[in-house]
């Protein structure tokens, strides 16, 4: 199974939180992870092993989007910021509306992510 994490700067405490809670599950040897740049450097600093796409902004959402679209992922824990303005939100709409399209579980905040955990667990 492959999971992609990621999330905006005002998330990414949240989401290192969040990783190192579930750090368990997530260190299963059938679970790889990828995530936009950023949020790959903040799990790995967090312990976990992540292919690392690039930054957001740069292209990553859009690089995650394509891998849902190939059916190369098959959950994605995007932590979003509803409250500030993003420039990539074009990339942040069609990777939500891909997930939706190819049936693939999208958490955008830690409640959502949670019932995923336990649902892998």
């Amino acid at each position: 199974m492959k999971i992609a994490i990621i999330a905006h700067d005002g998330k990414k405490a949240e989401m290192v939180q969040f990783l190192q809670e579930h750090k368990s599950i997530l260190n299963n040897k059938s679970i790889d992870l990828v995530a936009t740049g950023t949020t790959g450097t903040k799990a790995e600093k967090a312990g976990l092993k992540v292919h690392k796409y690039l930054s957001g902004p740069y292209g990553g959402d859009a690089q995650i989007a394509a891998g849902v679209a190939q059916g190369q992922i098959d959950m994605v824990l995007f932590f979003r910021d509803p409250l500030e303005k993003h420039p990539h939100e074009p990339d942040i709409s069609m990777l939500m509306r891909l997930c939706d399209v190819h049936d693939v579980p999208l958490a955008t905040n830690p409640a959502t992510a949670e019932l995923l955990m336990k649902g892998l667990h």
